[in-house]
């Protein structure tokens, strides 16, 4: 349901929300001759093993856990694939573009005088290399990295502290995301939130909804200024 009261501070996930995966899985795709059916299988597996690092207490970098699945999943399918390949192949995920619509909804925000904070699962570097290289650094106030708390989203912690490097309340937090494991995340730890319903993504049934769903970001930012 719509809110009526504008939230304080945007936060928007960085990979696949704002940022296009597509030379990446390009490599990957490559690096595992060929088995594009395999690249899904990458990007959640990456999303698994670094919960499983959260859930043992334990923590390594998105890049670091991207570059060991894909050896991993390169093995269980009979590739051979080296450290320095599988870190050849997931290296374009720090210089991938921005989705077409994002500069746009991101510059209408910020004319309407939204606060803006990128926060993901990325390393402090990576998203810093990747906002750079996207070419959208400059609409972010903070960019929030879980490396500084060593918990990966959706880990109801990483929201809360999120708020708190802010200095507002969770109900005045709003998070936008292509995932619906970080919506659902956000919405338990007392945020609102904005779905981007990228090709092939869906939410997770058992969360609560989302104030809004839109394809894009721009029309989730025309939603918000509304």
């Amino acid at each position: 349901m719509q809110q009526k009261t504008s939230p304080k501070v945007i936060f928007f996930d960085v990979n696949e929300t704002l940022l296009d995966l597509a030379p990446v899985k390009a490599s990957i795709t490559q690096a595992l001759e060929g088995k594009s059916e395999l690249v899904s299988q990458w990007f959640t597996s990456l999303l698994h093993y670094s919960l499983v690092l959260s859930a043992a207490q334990q923590f390594e970098t998105f890049d670091t856990i991207g570059t060991h699945v894909l050896m991993l999943l390169a093995e269980s399918n009979g590739i051979s694939l080296s450290y320095q390949e599988a870190k050849t192949a997931t290296a374009p995920l720090l210089a991938l573009p921005a989705h077409a619509e994002v500069p746009e909804a991101l510059e209408l925000l910020k004319a309407h005088n939204y606060r803006l904070v990128a926060l993901t699962n990325s390393s402090q570097r990576g998203m810093s290399e990747q906002l750079s290289s996207a070419k959208i650094a400059h609409y972010f106030e903070h960019q929030l990295s879980v490396e500084q708390i060593k918990t990966y989203k959706p880990h109801t912690t990483v929201y809360h502290w999120a708020s708190e490097q802010m200095n507002i309340l969770p109900t005045e937090s709003l998070m936008v995301a292509a995932h619906g494991w970080d919506i659902a995340g956000a919405l338990w730890a007392g945020w609102r939130a904005a779905f981007v319903q990228r090709p092939g993504k869906a939410l997770f049934p058992l969360a609560p909804q989302p104030e809004i769903i839109a394809p894009n970001v721009l029309e989730v930012a025309q939603k918000l200024i509304r």
